[in-house]
């Protein structure tokens, strides 16, 4: 295992210089998913929630997520992002009581350093907007797997999870 790479020699936290890194592109997928009752999914589904539609929420809140990182976790570097998407796909009961929304995003830059953080933190607030808008018709929704899919460009070469698949729900 490498060293980490945000502790200086004597043990503080910094910020990683990158001015002499190339500019590379950057690609980075995550993933993640929801996992609720089945009658939540339909209600997602058939675009009746009280607070309106909830994937395009909740896609847009992991957009802005993804735009705003280095604002959140204190030691990442502000990106200039190229693309961010998020996608969403229903798991209908997978097993009694279960169904979910799998959510992944890709995001991308030319930069000196990688988006793995940006991805991450779309997933997670594109979960937690779907956890918001729909607590009220289900308060035991729990967000499970989320991680790093892939992620290609710069140093460390091209990375892809050993399950890279979508997480199915457990629940």
């Amino acid at each position: 295992m490498n060293t980490l790479t945000h502790f200086d020699a004597n043990g503080q936290a910094h910020m990683v210089d990158v001015a002499g890194k190339a500019n590379t592109h950057r690609i980075a997928i995550a993933g993640g998913r929801i996992d609720m009752l089945p009658a939540t999914l339909a209600i997602i589904e058939s675009g009746t929630a009280k607070k309106g539609d909830v994937l395009g929420i909740a896609r847009i809140a992991g957009i802005q997520a993804a735009k705003k990182t280095s604002d959140l976790i204190p030691l990442c570097h502000p990106l200039a992002l190229t693309r961010v998407a998020i996608e969403f796909k229903a798991i209908h009961a997978v097993s009694a009581g279960t169904s979910g929304i799998v959510c992944t995003a890709t995001v991308e830059t030319v930069g000196p350093t990688g988006v793995e953080m940006e991805a991450l933190t779309a997933v997670q607030v594109a979960l937690l907007t779907i956890y918001d808008m729909c607590k009220a018709a289900d308060r035991g929704m729990a967000m499970n797997d989320v991680k790093l899919l892939e992620k290609q460009g710069g140093k460390s070469g091209h990375f892809v999870a050993a399950t890279a698949t979508a997480p199915v729900p457990t629940r």
